[in-house]
């Protein structure tokens, strides 16, 4: 394993989206990542997407690179070993991301008893401990009630976990700030964020807060229109439908100039008596702006305009499916470096994607398969551990650490 974080040692107690793509990301920049699971699988073991055969497609995305043991989480022993994985030693160890934390065994308290300087970043629902999802969070923060055709009633919930996006990597970002502080005057750290929080403030962020409070306005739907400057979608001659953009200055006089229609976009806004090389003013006039460039797009087909726009440095996208994505864009194959081929046990051989990260003077690694269940819990308790081989071997025969079956093993 290279990578920028080799060395490191993070282990991971963890469900849903968030906290294991926290850990993957770790892992894809060269830490050795320990993720703990019940025998029978974690929350997420048989989680949606699913192969035919019922093998966890989301499993495999999300843990990639690393490394499984699976161990009976009921039995006092093995709660003590994994408090010993957490907590064992090395400058490069001791550091634990958890959204499950337990009181008087993963709580910070308790850790901190075996190793002082143990990094913990431990995230929640929302502040008051109550247990939270991206899809409850979403609806509370407003953005369904702003998303969607315009003049509809109805809450649109978008489909990406963006807040679990958000704060999985600012997990990552809140341990790697404890880690250094940690280097720098040897105290340990215990960060704590929630989803609701995150979430809420990217509102603040992002100024929608501020519109609520200070212009008395709740953003109302606007479809696909890009909000605050021009950005719409367009059906085309073929069937497709694009996506333009007319954000900065630069982007709305390619347009303009691509489509043929800066003399009319002039004359548009003399009559409104808006400026539209202002953004604020094109999104004013978007419906009139709008009216004027459908029947352009109407009667071509996007190859007849899709070099020109490339050319001509305009922004721009074709909407797609997922699969169309896959089979359409170079930028889904191992065309890009960020992909390749990878086995994943059980499942197959398909495209998967390494870090989207690059750092000079390291060359990207592939992406690594995730592992079966417990695949590495020996090799975790012999080396991290230390616990001697008769000893992992009456673990073993009392049920309370467990490998991937043989059936596993032969299905991979």
């Amino acid at each position: 394993m290279s990578g920028v974080l080799k060395g490191m040692r993070i282990v991971e107690g963890s469900a849903f989206v968030a906290v294991p793509l926290a850990g993957m990301t770790l892992a894809q920049m060269g830490a050795d990542v320990i993720r703990f699971d019940r025998i029978e699988g974690g929350l997420d073991a048989t989680r949606w997407p699913v192969t035919r055969s019922g093998r966890s497609l989301f499993w495999a995305g999300l843990n990639k690179g690393k490394r499984s043991l699976a161990i009976d989480l009921k039995h006092p022993r093995a709660r003590e070993i994994v408090a010993e994985v957490i907590c064992a030693p090395g400058e490069d160890a001791g550091l634990f991301i958890t959204n499950l934390k337990v009181k008087g065994w993963t709580d910070h308290e308790t850790l901190r008893a075996r190793r002082p300087d143990i990094c913990m970043v431990t995230l929640t629902g929302d502040r008051h401990g109550r247990p939270a999802v991206d899809y409850t969070v979403n609806p509370a923060v407003g953005f369904p009630m702003a998303t969607g055709p315009e003049g509809s009633s109805e809450p649109v919930a978008h489909a990406l976990p963006a807040w679990d996006c958000i704060a999985g990597n600012m997990v990552v970002s809140a341990l790697l700030a404890a880690e250094r502080r940690r280097l720098k005057t040897g105290l340990g750290d215990a960060a704590e964020l929630s989803l609701k929080d995150v979430a809420a403030a990217m509102l603040g962020h992002l100024g929608i807060i501020g519109e609520v409070a200070v212009n008395g306005v709740s953003r109302a739907k606007a479809g696909n229109a890009l909000y605050g400057a021009y950005g719409q979608d367009f059906l085309c001659a073929d069937g497709e439908r694009v996506m333009v953009i007319g954000l900065t200055e630069r982007q709305w006089a390619g347009l303009l100039k691509a489509t043929g229609m800066t003399e009319e976009m002039a004359a548009l806004g003399g009559r409104l008596g808006l400026d539209l090389a202002d953004e604020g003013a094109r999104w004013k006039a978007r419906k009139a702006i709008t009216a004027i460039l459908a029947p352009w797009f109407a009667a071509r087909r996007v190859a007849d305009f899709a070099a020109a726009f490339d050319k001509a440095g305009i922004t721009w996208s074709v909407f797609r499916s997922f699969t169309d994505a896959l089979e359409k864009d170079p930028d889904f194959s191992t065309e890009n470096p960020m992909f390749s081929m990878v086995e994943q046990p059980g499942v197959g051989r398909y495209l998967s994607p390494a870090s989207p990260m690059t750092f000079a003077g390291l060359a990207r690694e592939d992406a690594r398969p995730a592992p079966l269940l417990g695949e590495h819990t020996e090799e975790i308790l012999a080396d991290v551990v230390r616990l001697p081989d008769t000893e992992i071997a009456s673990l073993f025969d009392a049920g309370i650490i467990a490998r991937p079956s043989r059936e596993a093993r032969l299905a991979g």
